[in-house]
């Protein structure tokens, strides 16, 4: 419906707010669990295995701690900057984005908080979080909580259900997509860096995304 150009108004027909969304005469389900997508058209399944929880925490931990890197070499001066041209989102908002993703998971595992899309998307307060290396010290008090529930979790399967604004889904999915959203913007961290001519301070390989199922593309 993204490229529809009444997709807008079908949404708004469903009710539906937020995207991606598949939908077949009167019927939708939204595109978070892909699972659920290819039950809806008619697929046994997508064919992808989720990595085990306890593998998914190491990456996303990984991945949080190179944001952190990535964030220490942004230049202040630059962190207004879109990340992409044809998008109203600054590097500062993007990169709180990328710890907040922990943070509104912590808030649905453990308090029961609803996951969706505009808890995920909080952003950072003005006047707060101007410098990459704020945003970095913010992600080690996120990086900190994510560990200290998990070493303090007693069911580590993540098969209890969880709100989201999709449906009830398994923990394990809302873990899963908690961990390749953030990396996915660890990529783009990347990109940025490269258009402003720095190195970034050891790139996550292909072997430390290995099993997330992340966008083909760089920018979705």
């Amino acid at each position: 419906m993204l490229n529809d150009p009444g997709g807008r108004e079908k949404l708004l027909a469903f009710g539906v707010r937020n995207v991606p969304v598949v939908a077949r005469g009167e019927s939708y389900v939204f595109g978070q669990n892909l699972e659920d997508v290819a039950e809806f058209v008619g697929l046994q399944g997508t064919g992808h295995k989720p990595l085990p929880p306890a593998e998914l925490i190491r990456k996303w931990i990984l991945v949080l701690r190179a944001a952190q890197r990535y964030m220490r070499q942004i230049p202040p001066a630059r962190m207004s900057e879109r990340v992409m041209e044809n998008r109203d989102r600054s590097i500062r908002v993007l990169s709180h984005h990328l710890f907040r993703i922990g943070e509104a998971f912590l808030e649905s595992a453990i308090n029961g908080v609803e996951y969706a899309v505009a808890h995920a998307n909080v952003p950072p307060k003005d006047g707060t979080f101007l410098t990459g290396d704020e945003i970095a010290r913010y992600g080690e008090e996120v990086i900190a909580r994510l560990q200290h529930w998990w070493d303090g979790l007693e069911d580590k399967s993540l098969a209890r259900k969880v709100k989201t604004f999709y449906g009830m889904q398994p923990m394990h999915v809302v873990f899963e997509r908690s961990t390749w959203h953030s990396a996915q913007h660890a990529r783009q961290l990347i990109h940025v860096l490269e258009r402003f001519g720095i190195e970034p301070d050891r790139r996550l390989t292909a072997d430390d995304l290995a099993g997330l199922p992340l966008p083909e593309r760089l920018f979705e």
